[in-house]
This record gives structure tokens, C-alpha cells and sequence, in this order.
């Protein structure tokens, strides 16, 4: 092969590292499953590797990515009919409008929740990792911590909610400065 496909590969998974989150970020407004969303990532990767040549360097690639990412998040949505029913075009619209008008609190909100995250305890950090960051199933995770499945579920809906509270106090803290 020549060096030039080698160059334009590197070139295209450097850009693609750099905006994978936030393109997972994106698909997930429309792909609320994140085995589903990460899935739809990867096709988008495929199909924008078999684009990149068209891509203008000139232009934000994770803007030029969402394009595919958003046409792709469409194809499963509808290959997948349980989600048809809920999330027609104007819908998926409207929620990525919304998306647009709150990126900046996004932002703000995914900082704070790293800081909230490092105030759990040792316990509840690990179950939220084992759930959230490896894909753990609940099932797993009740087996190894030696807990039933109903009890995962449950610490999960108060780590939640503790976050969600911590999340808010700084966002408010933050606003009233």
C-alpha cells in the first residue's frame, strides 16, 4: 500500500479518537442504550473512513461526523422498530436541537459529575464503573459483589440520585458566582 493511504488512515483515526466521545454523547440523545449507541459509532466510523476523502480539512471533523452519526443513529432506530414508535424525524429534531441549546450546561454538568464521582464511596465508585464504564450486566456485577440483582438495581437508583444532587448543588453553586 502506498505510504499515502497509511498517512491519510493516521490522519483519520487521529481525528476520530479526538471526537469518538463526543460522538458517542451525540448518539446517545438519540440511541439511549449505550451498547446501542457505541454500535452506532462504530458504523459511523466505517462510513466515514469510506468518505474521509471527501472530508474538507478546512471544516470541524467531529460537525462532519455527527452528519454520519446522525444518519446512522436513523438507520438503527428504524431497523430497530421498538424505537420507531417514539422517535420519528421530527422528534429525533427536535431532541438534537435541544442537544445544541444545552451544550454548554452539558459541559458544565460532565465536569461536576467527575467531582461527584471521586466523593463516593469505594463501593458505590465501583459498582457505578462496573455498570457504566465496562458494560458490566447486572447480573455480573450482583454475582461478584456477592448481592442479589435487586439490590444492584436499587444501589444504582440511589447513586443516581446522590449524583444528580451533587451535580445540581455545583451547578448552582457555580451560577451564584
Amino acid at each position: 500500500m502506498p505510504s499515502e493511504h497509511f498517512d491519510q488512515h493516521d490522519v483519520f483515526m487521529k481525528l476520530f479518537l479526538q471526537s469518538e466521545r463526543t460522538l458517542l454523547r451525540y448518539v446517545m440523545c438519540l440511541v439511549p442504550n449505550v451498547h446501542d449507541a457505541r454500535e452506532v459509532v462504530q458504523n459511523t466510523a466505517v462510513a466515514l473512513w469510506k468518505k474521509f476523502d471527501q472530508y474538507d480539512s478546512e471544516q470541524p471533523f467531529v460537525n462532519w461526523a455527527c452528519r454520519f452519526a446522525l444518519i446512522e443513529a436513523k438507520e438503527f432506530l428504524r431497523s430497530e422498530q421498538r424505537w420507531t414508535r417514539f422517535l420519528d424525524d421530527t422528534t429525533i429534531n427536535e431532541l438534537l436541537c435541544q442537544r445544541d441549546a444545552m451544550l454548554d450546561e452539558l459541559d458544565g454538568r460532565r465536569l461536576h459529575l467527575r467531582s461527584c464521582l471521586r466523593k463516593l464511596s469505594p463501593k458505590q465508585l465501583g459498582t457505578v464503573e462496573a455498570y457504566y464504564f465496562e458494560d458490566r450486566p447486572i447480573e455480573q456485577i450482583a454475582k461478584s459483589s456477592r448481592r442479589t440483582v435487586d439490590a444492584i438495581y436499587k444501589s444504582l437508583q440511589r447513586i443516581r440520585v446522590q449524583l444528580r444532587h451533587c451535580v445540581d448543588r455545583h451547578m448552582q453553586a457555580a451560577e451564584a458566582t
